[in-house]
């Protein structure tokens, strides 16, 4: 990791006032999903672009994801949509942005013409992973964004030194990468995690906000007694 930011607080005010900042037109936000039974999941507003998750880093959290990873390199995964933005992490604490861009950058959501990320996401085009990490490192106005973000949650801030066992991670849907025209094309559920080596395929998707609830709670929840997974989804805004 090149440099370190401030630890983003995961709540909907938050990550509404970063979007804001970096060019989210207002008719989208950000907002709780409360709980992961149907019931409660019928009260997110729709459509959903895209489900943040905030879950804690744990011995166990992390074998499944080193087994994961080189169970997907080794074996490989099915062929996902070329055109899906993922950058790869290379600032310290920067997760919480990494997950907005992600969320946002991969959704039907509209941006300001000429904000910054809608800049950000002309410039990322035709670049690598690595090269777009590089352009987020040195672009200031994201650091920037960043910290105003960070320093403005309800929790105690932390410093750019905080080490913190949570992490940010995103789930979008996306066309298959197959072909068109062959079969088995179509919608699939995607994850997007800076600390991984790239997209993850996670399986059909026929319902974004279901389908990620279920890997949430499938891979994530799993013999976890934490507290501390927080969820929220990218929609319209609330009326």
């Amino acid at each position: 990791m090149t440099s370190r930011w401030i630890p983003l607080e995961s709540n909907p005010e938050v990550l509404n006032k970063w979007s804001t900042k970096a060019g989210l037109v207002h008719l989208a936000e950000f907002g709780d999903v409360y709980g992961l039974d149907e019931s409660l999941l019928a009260m997110v507003p729709q459509p959903v672009n895209a489900v943040v998750l905030l879950f804690p880093i744990s011995p166990d959290s992390e074998a499944r994801r080193k087994e994961e990873d080189e169970e997907i390199a080794s074996k490989g995964q099915p062929n996902l949509d070329p055109t899906i933005l993922w950058i790869k992490q290379t600032i310290s604490n920067a997760c919480g942005t990494m997950g907005l861009i992600h969320a946002i950058a991969n959704s039907d959501v509209t941006l300001v013409p000429e904000s910054p990320l809608a800049k950000f996401i002309d410039q990322c085009k035709d670049k690598t992973p690595e090269e777009r990490a590089k352009l987020l490192e040195t672009t200031p106005l994201f650091a920037n964004i960043h910290a105003e973000a960070a320093t403005s949650g309800q929790s105690a801030v932390p410093t750019a030194d905080s080490n913190t066992n949570l992490h940010f991670t995103c789930f979008v849907q996306a066309p298959s990468g197959r072909v068109p025209g062959s079969e088995d094309v179509g919608m699939r559920l995607v994850e997007l995690d800076g600390r991984r080596a790239g997209p993850i395929d996670r399986g059909e998707c026929t319902n974004l906000l279901e389908d990620a609830a279920k890997v949430i709670k499938d891979v994530y929840m799993r013999d976890s007694q934490s507290m501390e997974f927080n969820v929220m989804s990218l929609g319209p805004r609330a009326t």
